[in-house]
């Protein structure tokens, strides 16, 4: 008979300290993210590396937080107004887009540019309040020290992206740009957004140690915080107002930095693509055009002169383009929903694609969905400003809608396809 070496233990006990033997001994991994680093040769540490290498007394832990903040509230407008925007021109099948108000898109894509041009100093001055940081010694004590720099390092460089490439869209300068412009600014925005949310989880605490036991205001011989802080705004502000004249008209004559000019163009209105560059001035011009709108029943042909002796509206309306700029026009044209009744369609359900003169490109077509279609401000334009249509304005006919971006403003319009709802 085998004795029991420890009779007081019970059999469930006794197989737990068996296990507790047995099981392999792994690390847990918050017990691993604070797992400390081998500190690196003391040789490396030269020029920014050196101890007190800056030694301004402007920065401090609130400054940071101040600026932080403010780039935060510019960031989720910028992002919010951008997804509006982002999904005006590629609706996924839950979104609704309005007709009205007329200007709402206006105020969106104003929003975004003027809060992502006003974003640019905010983030430098971000950048310079923690750029000592960036040469802390060791550069990570710990594995999780380690991650969560590499996470910063992701939201610079996102956000960095985003700035200078939406500059280089405003300047219509895609050259340097290896891919398409608005795919490139969608996908990096929520990398940006992302590692934001991050960043504000990991770093809240400290905001809120730094605003509870706030800095003393330093003084330097020449700026103290506070004034670093009001210089910082004030640049924002300026950049605004010196860009905010392409959309808000009062503003135009002191927007020496606005890359388009809302009187600035054939018939007081900007254009981004010409006829020529579109390589529609031949079939624009030719006395054969026909306009063929595509029913459900019939299929008409419309010459110019067909179309001006339709019932004709005129309507003050603004085109919008992504770039931020926008400008009000009166527009005299047929109604779109006139058209659809004219080949059998039903206006007030219906969609309509709407096709250019031109061969390719992205914005070829359009989809003018429901809302827009049954609107009496969606028109076909013939004439604009009191003359008709220019060629680089859409000469013979063009779509303009209210509450649509001027990518989606159909120019040169060959062919109405009208779907009824299903």
């Amino acid at each position: 008979m085998v004795r029991d070496p420890d009779p007081g233990v019970t059999e469930p006990a006794r197989r737990a300290r068996l296990f507790a033997v047995r099981r392999p001994a792994f690390p847990r991994l918050p017990d691993l993210a604070r797992h400390p680093l081998p500190e690196p040769p003391g040789a490396l540490r030269r020029g920014p590396l050196k101890a007190d290498a800056f030694s301004s007394p402007l920065r401090s832990t609130r400054l940071t937080s101040q600026l932080g903040i403010a780039l935060a509230v510019a960031f989720t407008v910028c992002f919010l107004t951008g997804l509006i925007s982002h999904f005006v021109q590629h609706p996924p099948f839950w979104f609704r887009w309005p007709a009205r108000p007329a200007s709402l898109y206006r105020l969106t894509q104003g929003l975004h540019v003027a809060t992502g041009l006003a974003s640019i100093p905010l983030l430098g001055a971000k950048l310079w309040s923690v750029y000592p940081r960036l040469f802390t010694w060791p550069p990570a004590r710990t594995i999780g020290q380690a991650i969560e720099r590499a996470g910063i390092a992701v939201l610079v460089a996102a956000a960095l992206f985003q700035l200078v490439g939406g500059v280089l869209n405003i300047a219509h300068w895609y050259r340097p740009l290896p891919f398409f412009f608005t795919t490139g600014h969608y996908w990096v925005a929520w990398l940006t957004v992302g590692a934001l949310l991050v960043h504000i989880g990991v770093k809240l605490p400290v905001v809120r140690e730094a605003f509870v036991r706030p800095v003393p205001d330093g003084s330097g011989p020449a700026l103290s915080r506070r004034g670093l802080l009001g210089t910082v705004g004030a640049a924002a502000g300026l950049i605004t107002i010196a860009t905010a004249g392409q959309t808000v008209a009062p503003l135009a004559p002191v927007s020496v930095l606005a890359p388009r000019r809302s009187t600035f163009g054939p018939q007081r209105l900007p254009v981004n693509k010409t006829s020529a560059g579109a390589g529609v001035r031949d079939r624009a011009l030719d006395p054969a055009y026909r306009l063929v709108v595509a029913g459900p029943t019939k299929e008409v042909a419309l010459s110019a002169a067909d179309l001006a002796a339709l019932d004709q509206q005129t309507v003050v309306l603004p085109i919008t383009c992504v770039e931020g700029w926008s400008a009000t026009g009166t527009w005299t044209g047929v109604r779109l929903r006139d058209l659809i009744a004219l080949a059998g369609g039903d206006p007030e359900s219906a969609t309509a694609e709407v096709e250019s003169l031109e061969h390719g490109g992205r914005y070829r077509t359009s989809t003018v969905a429901s809302p827009h279609v049954r609107d009496r401000w969606t028109l076909i334009a013939l004439r604009l400003n009191g003359a008709p249509l220019h060629l680089d304005h859409g000469y013979p006919a063009r779509l303009i809608a209210p509450n649509r971006p001027g990518v989606l403003q159909t120019k040169w319009v060959a062919r109405i396809t009208v779907r009824e709802a299903s």
